[in-house]
């Protein structure tokens, strides 16, 4: 049967040694008072960790400052200079002696290392030698002037200037987690303002009123976006912070402008095309000006018309075009539109009235007809009976290479002009090939390809950078079995040379210095004596593949270049290690100083663990699954708890956290008194391409013979853990593999709460779809969907969705509802009328999600 939670439910819970030994709680708030405390216990805990290292910024290519915070609240600010060495590479920013100094003339005595800062820049001369600090003081007005390193110099009364920033038009999304820093929020309006935080889904989380002519100093992270508003709704812009304080002179609303392109987004960290440089090329006749007028391609010659196009009509029409740069033909793309699909969702409880609301959505799913582009070439020649005494003809191509693209695009003409080159992305994503097209006769050859009869990586593992003065091209490929660049000359497509090789994989490209012929990338797997998933980074040499590593020790390392590239702060962390701050030199990798480390001893003194990092045999014996366990603070291992998996096997990435995060849901669950783990089984990326293609049309597999596998294992090596109560939990991909667990895995899983799950593939986006389960829609389809195996339901299921779910359509939910209530099982369904997708992790649906895992696996 099934049981809507509209009512109280009866909950198992934990006994206060955790061991689910006491009676079931009788109502949500019990439940609510446990998180509660679970949270309480973590805050008190995590409130003791101490990060020495806090706002910093590079000067010049070798030189930094940072700011440097004792555990007793003691502040120092320091110079780096990467070129030196020792003890000589570390120095004070400023005479903190000569600002406490100024401070107490004006009446505001305090220690040097506790100066009240609000903010700290420094400014380069314009001869890039000598430079300034300014300091902003609380008390003082104007801000203090420093020699770089030196002596207090005379006031500046502009210098404040440089500690402002102004908001930008529009809002934007946070963007990762930088440094701690602060915004010092000026409202220089006659009203109040709201600020928001705004979050990684563009979500906004208000942080109150600032009153007019208030100022109000926030605590954030370099990388997190912050809205303004006025307190009667209107816009002002945004600022994203940076890891120096900086005063957010809230003013009138900023004109509008285009937004920059967010190299951020998605998946595109390896996508760069590297330089697109037009060819040089001297034009051997007039320009020629090329426009589209209604579905059709026109080009004019010295203002005279030599060719217009009749074969485009509404619904396939020329959308994109190319000039030669001799001016002697031009390449376009004329896309024929596929079908429109609308997902339709009910908003019944809208806010501002009472009446339902329909929303409508553009949706292409798995199988829809797409937009289909053709690449179009027309020549130019002499004809003197012409307009301008020139005609333009269309030149046939040969599209084998291109017969049904998913995608065409990174269009550039080649160094002569001869050719133009553009990426085809096959629909199926089986094939994707760099192809070249020789403009005089329409011939084509591919320069490069990577093809799979499994997939290709495409949203990930394209990337290529082209070497116009050499003729050659970087181009990332799986064709060794492991993620790695290749040279490739471009006259004769061939490969010249491996630029990286191993049984390791690049993981992404930070920059190519084609003068030196280098490459610095991140790379993952190199040492085998660590987690493989852990990154480290390193300039490579595109001629010979030597490698200087610009990083070291275990752990997963993040890295900030200077400028110039000619050094980087490293900061490494695990999960279960603290970072480690250290600036290096870029040109041999060599340590120059450490900056910090970040203390977690109190914090573990007071109770919190960090998780145990784990690695066993996968299914075939042979190869290491990697995952963490969390455990309670008080866990007892003469005791028993039921095991969790937080589950997510998206083949898109990998997912086990490899940083270290003091909190958490995976930690926020243990601390009611089970065992979480997460785990990375086959399936997921950024391991060899064997294991990734195990997802290949198989998303139902989602790992689950090596998370049982490590599981056990797992159990094997750790007293404590009891494997006859195991649930797991889930969402979107995840909700999708949370409720296979337990219609495959049933015997192992007793419990599953699975939210905005894609329960069939044919009913999600078709982009991610398509992608690892390929096209055309087959039978593999059927074969993984719950929906059409819930017949199979051998564990208790709890399902959660969001009814204005625009990310994975509600209905696959609905559907697979359909399915059980056809089956005759007995499950639990949460539905929540204004909810969108996630919306298990809203503050309601995570208690409802923890009060059913808590209550099966206390049965």
């Amino acid at each position: 049967m099934i049981r809507f939670l509209s009512g109280i439910l009866a909950v198992g819970w934990f006994a206060a040694a955790h061991c689910l030994a006491a009676p079931p709680f009788e109502s949500l708030s019990e439940t609510r008072a446990a998180i509660d405390a679970a949270r309480a216990r973590i805050s008190a805990q995590t409130s003791k960790y101490h990060d020495p290292v806090g706002p910093r910024t590079w000067i010049d290519g070798a030189r930094l400052w940072y700011c440097e915070t004792a555990r007793d609240g003691a502040r120092r600010w320091w110079l780096v200079d990467a070129a030196k060495s020792g003890d000589a590479a570390k120095s004070p920013l400023f005479e903190h002696a000569a600002a406490a100094d100024a401070l107490a003339k004006a009446g505001h005595a305090c220690a040097a290392d506790r100066l009240p800062v609000r903010g700290v820049s420094v400014e380069l001369a314009k001869d890039g030698a000598a430079a300034r600090v300014v300091v902003a003081v609380e008390g003082l007005e104007p801000p203090l002037v420093f020699a770089l390193g030196g002596a207090r110099i005379a006031d500046d009364p502009n210098a404040r200037a440089v500690l402002e920033t102004l908001l930008r038009p529009g809002k934007r999304r946070s963007r990762g987690q930088g440094a701690s820093t602060s915004l010092a929020f000026e409202n220089r309006l006659d009203e109040p303002v709201e600020i928001f935080w705004v979050d990684r889904a563009m979500q906004e989380k208000s942080y109150g009123l600032l009153d007019a002519h208030g100022t109000r100093r926030q605590q954030t992270y370099g990388g997190h976006a912050w809205l303004v508003r006025t307190a009667s709704g209107r816009d002002l812009g945004h600022v994203v912070a940076a890891d120096v304080e900086k005063t957010v002179v809230v003013g009138d609303a900023p004109p509008a402008e285009p937004e920059a392109v967010d190299a951020m987004d998605g998946q595109r960290e390896t996508q760069d095309d590297g330089a697109s440089r037009p060819a040089s090329t001297a034009p051997a006749s007039a320009p020629l000006a090329v426009a589209i007028d209604g579905p059709n391609l026109v080009v004019r010659r010295d203002g005279a018309e030599i060719l217009r196009t009749t074969d485009g009509v509404v619904g396939d029409a020329y959308r994109a075009h190319w000039v030669a740069p001799n001016q002697d033909a031009v390449f376009a793309l004329k896309v024929k539109e596929g079908q429109r699909r609308e997902v339709h969702l009910i908003e019944s409880a809208p806010r501002d009235q009472l009446q339902p609301k329909l929303r409508t959505l553009d949706y292409l799913k798995p199988g829809d007809a797409i937009d289909r582009a053709a690449p179009r070439l027309f020549r130019l020649s002499r004809d003197a009976n012409g307009p301008a005494g020139a005609s333009m003809r269309e030149v046939a191509l040969d599209n084998a290479l291109f017969a049904n693209p998913w995608s065409i695009d990174r269009v550039r003409v080649l160094p002569g002009g001869r050719e133009i080159a553009f990426l085809s992305n096959e629909r199926g994503h089986k094939v994707v090939r760099l192809v070249a097209v020789d403009l005089a006769t329409g011939a084509a050859r591919a320069i490069a390809e990577e093809s799979f009869p499994t997939f290709v990586d495409y949203t990930n593992k394209i990337w290529m950078h082209w070497l116009d003065e050499t003729g050659e091209l970087l181009w990332m490929t799986e064709r060794s079995g492991w993620n790695h660049i290749v040279l490739v000359d471009v006259a004769t497509g061939k490969v010249k040379r491996a630029v990286t090789e191993g049984p390791w994989l690049v993981r992404r490209v930070h920059a190519v210095d084609e003068q030196a012929r280098t490459v610095d990338l991140a790379l993952m797997g190199r040492d085998p004596a660590q987690d493989p998933y852990q990154v480290h980074h390193a300039r490579v040499s595109i001629d010979d593949g030597r490698i200087t590593m610009l990083t070291d020790g275990d752990g997963t390392c993040r890295v900030d270049f200077s400028p110039t590239r000619e050094a980087l702060v490293s900061v490494r962390a695990r999960a279960d290690l603290a970072p480690v701050y250290e600036v290096r030199r870029a040109g041999d990798g060599a340590l120059v100083v450490e900056l910090g480390r970040a203390d977690d001893s109190a914090m573990r003194a007071a109770g919190w663990r960090a998780p145990k990092r784990f690695h066993a045999k996968g299914r075939d014996g042979v190869t290491d699954i990697w995952g963490l366990a969390y455990f309670p603070s008080d866990f007892d291992p003469s005791k028993k708890y039921p095991v969790i998996e937080n589950i997510y096997a998206g083949p898109q990435g990998q997912h086990v956290p490899k940083w270290f995060e003091l909190g958490g849901r995976s930690r926020e669950y243990a601390e009611l008194g089970a065992v979480v783990v997460q785990i990375d089984g086959m399936g997921t990326n950024w391991r060899s391409k064997a294991f990734h293609d195990v997802a290949a049309k198989n998303l139902a597999d989602a790992g689950f013979p090596d998370r049982i596998a490590w599981i056990r294992a797992l159990a094997a090596s750790q007293p404590g853990l009891d494997l006859t109560r195991v649930g797991i939990f889930g969402g979107s991909a995840g909700g999708q593999n949370a409720m296979r667990a337990v219609l495959d895995h049933a015997d192992f899983y007793k419990a599953a709460v699975a939210d905005c799950g894609c329960h069939d593939n044919r009913m999600d986006k078709i982009w991610w779809n398509e992608q690892w389960m390929g096209w055309p829609v087959d039978e593999s389809y059927a074969k993984s969907s719950n929906t059409e195996d819930a017949a199979k339901l051998g564990g208790a299921l709890m399902l959660v969705v969001g009814a204005l779910d625009e990310n994975v359509d509600p209905s696959s939910t609905m559907q697979v509802v359909q399915k059980l209530i056809d089956a005759g099982k007995d499950f639990e369904l949460l539905v929540v009328p204004d909810g969108g997708h996630g919306i298990a992790e809203s503050e309601y649906g995570n208690l409802r999600r923890a009060r059913f895992l808590l209550r099966e696996l206390a049965r």
